[in-house]
């Protein structure tokens, strides 16, 4: 008898749509970016949650970064994402791939990178960084098996990642655009279970 492959499933490059009813509040209506995806840990950032009251350039002020720097307008009011719940004292930089850190960028995909040092701050303060930018604080994690067990529980579905969606729509509607370019109609979801 012919033994049935496993598909092996590889996240990376790819958006988590969280689902109605999912249980965990923290990502109640999340869109999560997965940067990095292994057998042993998976690794994403929400790219719709702001951080309340925090700018770029509050951000930049708080860690002194940017004196001497005239600061590109078009960056000053930028939001600073909540890249989820761990470690809230870090920055992650999803960006362009216009942009490159030697040594410092992940290359995430075609159209994406992921930059988490300093200097992509000091390029995004002077407006030389990456044409399109997403600044988050902390990050969305799992550990082996956890994301997997999630998905198959019905907590997330997973979508391809565009520009469009990830940087191109506002973040009230990147849910219901994942969703849509799945073919689901946002409208038609509920978090309460069926039983047929």
């Amino acid at each position: 008898m012919p033994s049935a492959q496993t598909e092996v499933m590889d996240l990376t490059g790819k958006l988590l749509i969280a689902m109605p009813g999912m249980g965990d509040p923290r990502f109640e209506r999340a869109v999560i970016y997965v940067c990095a995806y292994s057998d042993e840990a998976a690794m994403g950032l929400i790219v719709n949650r702001t951080a309340e009251d925090l700018t770029f350039s509050d951000l930049l002020k708080q860690l002194d970064i940017g004196s001497g720097i005239d600061l590109a307008p078009s960056r000053a009011r930028s939001p600073i994402y909540v890249g989820g719940p761990v470690e809230h004292g870090r920055g992650f930089v999803l960006h362009s791939t216009d942009y490159r850190s030697e040594g410092a960028t992940l290359e995430v995909s075609p159209n994406f990178g992921m930059t988490a040092t300093v200097d992509i701050l000091e390029d995004m303060a002077r407006g030389t960084g990456p044409r399109d930018a997403i600044l988050a604080l902390g990050y969305s994690g799992w550990g082996p098996g956890q994301l997997e067990g999630e998905i198959t529980r019905n907590g997330w579905l997973t979508c391809d990642a565009t520009p469009e969606i990830v940087f191109g729509t506002g973040d009230a509607d990147k849910w219901g655009q994942a969703l849509k370019s799945l073919g689901v109609d946002p409208r038609l979801l509920s978090g309460e279970a069926g039983h047929a």
